[in-house]
């Protein structure tokens, strides 16, 4: 697919970013990609850090920085020169929101703060997303994802028993806490437009990872027991796991009482059907392991190709495990438009994964790479109704920077 002119849902909704990394812009993108004008406030001596992450560049532009900065515009503002906030708070008249992912406290120093800029626009939603939330006794610690995982008792379920402490293999937590945050924005917005009353969003990795235990929470609440990591194993149902083929692995879900029939008759081991160590689904997951062992003897005399294509026939619910390229190569992805390919005069052809939930009238899109450093400084804030020797000043005084150029690492 290619990048889209759609509008979107949001189209009109000003939204002042003033994040960076990953959890906040993961949060702008997704209000950006439905249409909102998300304007990336950034410090002038090389705004969001993201833009230095890396190898991998792309003709000297962070991969990661373009991933999650499209459809945005950048604004290169000093917030620490008294002026520069003067021009955010000129800003703040015209928003609807405020995205912010320092440390609690920060905003407070510069004068920023939610109960400062509400007496500016009483219907702004101001969301903060921070490491560990905005009260509480670790409100002031630093948080990363990693921190996160481990705080939050992810990495206490994630790997194969008896191993070290293993991560969820993405940035879990600073993804997810974007998420809630764009979902709270939508909310607070929402009640705005209906009561003209805003409102503080506030959320945390911390709380993005708690929230993703809750299946193993219930199990705790319920019994007391402690999970611990399963591989790739499933807590109550068996067989539901990775099991090996003759050339890699496949996964494979027999859960219910009908799909483990289903499964026994399509791999040739009806016998099993019968067998007193297996015939219920408390049984199996009591024998998981014996149960796995005896399968893959079965599933390692083929290829995994020749099994999902039996199992698939016989309606079990069976899937490849896929790396990165074999992802972006199978048809179901390309059928979602989960890859979207975008033409730049700078960089060629940008891949980006595509909007993951599809609306059917006002869908979301991609229309725009990742702005460099001040790209549109000048052209913001002249549309916000700043004079032309307003700007002018400005940038003469180093209070806005303006556009510099392509490329990220600047």
């Amino acid at each position: 697919m290619t990048a889209s002119t759609s509008a979107g849902p949001l189209a009109g909704v000003a939204v002042l970013d003033l994040t960076q990394i990953l959890a906040g812009p993961m949060c702008t993108m997704v209000l950006a990609d439905m249409g909102a004008d998300v304007i990336k406030v950034e410090k002038p001596n090389g705004g969001d850090d993201n833009r230095r992450m890396g190898p991998p560049f792309v003709k000297d532009w962070s991969a990661g920085f373009l991933a999650v900065n499209r459809n945005q515009r950048s604004l290169a503002l000093d917030l620490q020169n008294e002026e520069g906030r003067k021009v955010f708070k000129r800003l703040v008249e015209g928003a609807d929101v405020v995205v912010e992912n320092f440390r609690p406290g920060v905003m407070e120093r510069l004068g920023l703060a939610y109960e400062e800029l509400r007496k500016i626009k009483p219907a702004l939603v101001y969301c903060t997303i921070s490491g560990f939330g905005s009260t509480g006794p670790a409100r002031n610690r630093g948080g990363f994802d990693l921190v996160a995982q481990g705080v939050s008792g992810l990495m206490s379920i994630t790997g194969h028993p008896n191993s070290p402490p293993a991560k969820v293999g993405v940035p879990i937590t600073d993804l997810t806490a974007g998420l809630y945050g764009a979902n709270g924005i939508m909310a607070a917005y929402i009640h705005a437009l209906r009561t003209g009353e805003g409102q503080m969003v506030d959320t945390s990795l911390m709380e993005a990872g708690v929230a993703y235990t809750v299946w193993e929470s219930s199990v705790y609440f319920a019994e007391g027991e402690i999970p611990g990591p399963l591989g790739s194993a499933h807590r109550v149902s068996a067989p539901y796991q990775a099991l090996r083929t003759r050339n890699g692995y496949l996964n494979l879900g027999a859960a219910t009482q009908p799909t483990w029939e289903q499964l026994c008759r399509a791999i040739g081991l009806e016998d099993l059907m019968e067998d007193d160590r297996f015939r219920n689904p408390w049984d199996r997951k009591a024998r998981e392991e014996e149960l796995a062992a005896l399968l893959e003897e079965t599933f390692s005399t083929d290829d995994t190709e020749r099994w999902l294509e039996l199992l698939d026939g016989a309606g079990v619910v069976a899937g490849p495990i896929y790396n990165m390229e074999q992802v972006y190569q199978d048809p179901q992805v390309l059928a979602r438009e989960m890859l979207v390919e975008m033409e730049d005069p700078d960089l060629g052809t940008i891949r980006n994964i595509g909007v993951p939930v599809k609306l059917s009238e006002t869908p979301g899109s991609i229309r725009r790479r990742a702005p460099a450093l001040g790209e549109h400084s000048a052209e913001i804030l002249l549309e916000w109704g700043f004079g032309q020797n307003e700007v002018d000043g400005l940038l003469a005084d180093g209070v806005i920077l303006a556009n510099q150029g392509s490329g990220s690492r600047r």
